[in-house]
Order: C-alpha cells, then sequence, then structure tokens
C-alpha cells in the first residue's frame, strides 16, 4: 500500500510544555527532533506536513539524506498575534514577545498587523515553507488566549492570504470555533486544523469553498491521559475538556457537510509515539475507506503531490508500505505497526525491515 502521509506535525515538539520547547538551547531541540522523525517513518508515515516549526532546512537535510525520517513539507514558523496560541508568556511575563521567534523548538514567531504579516509572510516563503500557517483562534496548550478568541481580523488573514496566492501557495489555520472557521474559509484559508466545535451551516461553507479540514483527534486524548504528567500546564485543562467532548461529534458534522478529510495527530513529547491510533479514534465515525484515504489520497492532494505520492501506480513516487492484513477491512491494524507493518519502502530503498 501507500506510505501514509500526516497532515498535522510538530516534529521539533520534543516537549509537551511548548513554552520551555521554545526556550531550549537549539542544538538540544535539534537533537530532541531526530528520533521523533525516525519514530514517524518507523510507523509508516513516509511523508509529514509540519504546522510549525521546523525550518526549510531541515526539510532539506532530510532530503539530502543527511538524517532519517518521512519527507517534510514544512510552513517554517507559524504566525500568531500578540497573546495568540505561539505567545507562551504568562500573563505577568512583560519581557520582550519575540525573544523566541527564531528559536529552533518555537512552534511559531508573533506578527501584528497587516505590515507585519505581511513581511512575516514573505520571509518565510523566501526561506523555503510551502505554505503559511497562521493561528485563527485560542489554542488549550498557550495561557492567555480562551479558545474562543479570534487569531487574526479578516484583514491581516486576507493578506496572510493574498502572500500565500501570490507564491502559488495557501493558507493553514488553527481553529476550532463555528465562528473563526466561517471567518478563516470566507477569507480564503484553505486549510482547517482540528475543526472540534464545527457546526453545520460552517461546515457546508468549507465544502462549498473546497476546503479541506484536518481533525486531530489523538492529541487531545493523549493530553486527557498523560498532559499532567509530561508538563501540560494546569490552565489548559478546562480548554483541553472543552475542544475534546466535540472532537468525535465534528467528524460528522464535516462527513455529512462534504468536507474532504486529511489525517492529522498534532502529537507533543512522549505523545508522538501515540500517531496512529488516529486510526482507531476514527474508526469510531468514518469508515476504513475513508480513513485511508485520508492519509493517502487526500492528504497527498493537501501537500501538493496528487498523483504523486498516496497512491500505488506508475510515475508515482516509490514510498510504499508491506502491511500483515488488509486495512480496508480492518483499519486498526494500522495502528499497530509494530505487529502488522513489516516494512517500509522511501523512495524505492527499503528503510525499515520488519521481514526477516
Amino acid at each position: 500500500m501507500p506510505g501514509l502521509i500526516d497532515c498535522h506535525v510538530h516534529v521539533v515538539a520534543s516537549m509537551m510544555n511548548l513554552g520551555q520547547n521554545a526556550a531550549q538551547p537549539d542544538p538540544i531541540a535539534v537533537l530532541r527532533s531526530l528520533p521523533i522523525m525516525t519514530g514517524m517513518l518507523e510507523r509508516g508515515f513516509t511523508t509529514v506536513r509540519d504546522v510549525g516549526g521546523a525550518p526549510p532546512s531541515l526539510a532539506d537535510a532530510q532530503m539530502e539524506g543527511m538524517i532519517a525520517g518521512p519527507k517534510l513539507v514544512v510552513c517554517g514558523k507559524a504566525l500568531s498575534k500578540t497573546g495568540g496560541h505561539v505567545d507562551f508568556r504568562t500573563k505577568y511575563d512583560t519581557r520582550k514577545p519575540h525573544r523566541n521567534d527564531e528559536a529552533f523548538g518555537s512552534l511559531g514567531r508573533i506578527a501584528d498587523g497587516v505590515d507585519e504579516i505581511r513581511r512575516a509572510c514573505r520571509q518565510e516563503l523566501r526561506q523555503g515553507a510551502k505554505f503559511i500557517k497562521v493561528m485563527a483562534n485560542g489554542g488549550v496548550a498557550s495561557p492567555t488566549d480562551p479558545i474562543e478568541w479570534f487569531g487574526y481580523s479578516e484583514d491581516e488573514l486576507r493578506v496572510a492570504v493574498a502572500e500565500a496566492r501570490d507564491a502559488g501557495t495557501y493558507v493553514s489555520a488553527h481553529l476550532y470555533t463555528a465562528e473563526a472557521i466561517k471567518r478563516a474559509v470566507t477569507c480564503g484559508v484553505h486549510s482547517l486544523e482540528h475543526c472540534n466545535l464545527i457546526d453545520e451551516v460552517t461546515a457546508s461553507l468549507a465544502a462549498e469553498a473546497g476546503a479541506i479540514a484536518v481533525p486531530t483527534l489523538t492529541i487531545f486524548e493523549a493530553q486527557a491521559k498523560e498532559g499532567e504528567h509530561l508538563g501540560l500546564p494546569s490552565t489548559s485543562k478546562p480548554k483541553l475538556d472543552l475542544v475534546r467532548s466535540a472532537g468525535f461529534k465534528s467528524l460528522e458534522v464535516l462527513r455529512a457537510a462534504g468536507v474532504k478529510m486529511a489525517y492529522g495527530t498534532d502529537l507533543l513529547g512522549a505523545t508522538h509515539a501515540y500517531q496512529n491510533h488516529e486510526f482507531i479514534y476514527r474508526s469510531e465515525v468514518l469508515l476504513p475507506r475513508e480513513i485511508l484515504a485520508s492519509a493517502t489520497t487526500v492528504a497527498a492532494e493537501l501537500v501538493g503531490a496528487k498523483g504523486r505520492l498516496g497512491q500505488v501506480l506508475e510515475g508515482a513516487v516509490a514510498d510504499l508500505l508491506v502491511v500483515d492484513g488488509n486495512p480496508l477491512e480492518d483499519i486498526s491494524i494500522l495502528a499497530r505497526p509494530e505487529r502488522h507493518l513489516l516494512a517500509v519502502i522511501q523512495d524505492g530503498k527499503i528503510v525499515v525491515d520488519r521481514l526477516h
């Protein structure tokens, strides 16, 4: 079968506490990202889309064979307003907000207003970003932004979309609430991350616009189980409970509206090991063929590799898996790669071999 594609990862997130992650010395943050990437490849993910943190230089290093891991499709640093989802200062911390913007372990950078966003988009694209990521809602892991907060104004979103389109690409947005999703879609955002609190009307709007959603159920289940002892701030728990409770319902809403869904996990720190559990969670609502498409053909479309990745056909990239069992009959076998994934082939070479 085709190699798997995860469309929502953070390979630099070696810690659950993302503020501490951003404060790591760069050499340590780099070295901690390497086993994360190796683990993804060993679980069958031959390509991943990093939606905040990994620089294009890391993707280049993988392509040149310097490091083992999936192909990386990266946005560079995600963009957030002051007080938004990548501003990890506590409310009494008045130190410079941009101090971690360029840190390897930071998932994003602060950009306020049309001019700053335009400049930030151009800087990320100049360095090789394949798309732009913005934080358009509050988030679970950040300390001062309630989930329902809008991340950016319409003018700010539109300038990011314009810069991305001028470069031949699109904007991905961190989103939870129906109102924020509606604003993002209206402004031209193409990739809708999470979408836990979406409603029927907004889902129909997204489908009509041809947007692709990337639900990430696994991270909320992992944070609920292990977040406290892995360093997730206590202020995050009420926000986590809110979005976690709506995750499975969001799949029903998106599916009913006909919104394409790509596979995503959004895992952090030690929970990266749960990457394949998303197959199990989605099976509560979706059919195996729908889930498999989300990690292959739909994902390939989202990363700009339709017909080259996510399919077994002449002329496609030879990213392949040898699987013991048929995931179209039992999708749960992909959640147990240590038992059912016998080999991973990347670019025609066997990189994981459990056949012998």
